[in-house]
């Protein structure tokens, strides 16, 4: 059975797929941590993070199917994806399995790891 972490990021997954920012912000605390993996460094907020991901969506099409789940011996929930980025013109840029680990408070996701296998 799905814990209720492992259920909202399945949903969360699908709402970056279709490009849901509303739906992706929502889920997050106000001032969350998220690995800028396009760009390099780290993110703090939720703003920061929906202006990261409309610049990213400006340029390049990622699609990011995850694979498994597992959660960590710190309460972490580890989520293995299969990613696939596209740029705008169709060409395949990367098709690739990581790791992201993702800490969660009340209910809300509060920090992103990314991990490479």
């Amino acid at each position: 059975m799905d814990s209720p972490e492992q259920a909202l990021l399945t949903d969360l997954y699908t709402a970056f797929n279709k490009r849901d920012i509303p739906t992706l912000l929502a889920a997050l605390t106000p001032d969350v941590t998220w690995p800028n993996g396009w760009e390099g460094g780290v993110l703090h907020g939720r703003e920061m993070v929906g202006a990261y991901w409309r610049r990213q969506w400006e340029q390049l099409a990622p699609t990011v199917t995850p694979t498994a789940f597992s959660t960590e011996a710190d309460g972490r929930i580890a989520v293995t994806v299969h990613q696939v980025v596209h740029d705008k013109t169709g060409l395949k840029l990367a098709d690739h399995t990581v790791t992201h680990v993702y800490r969660f408070d009340r209910g809300l996701v509060t920090e992103m790891e990314i991990r490479e296998t």
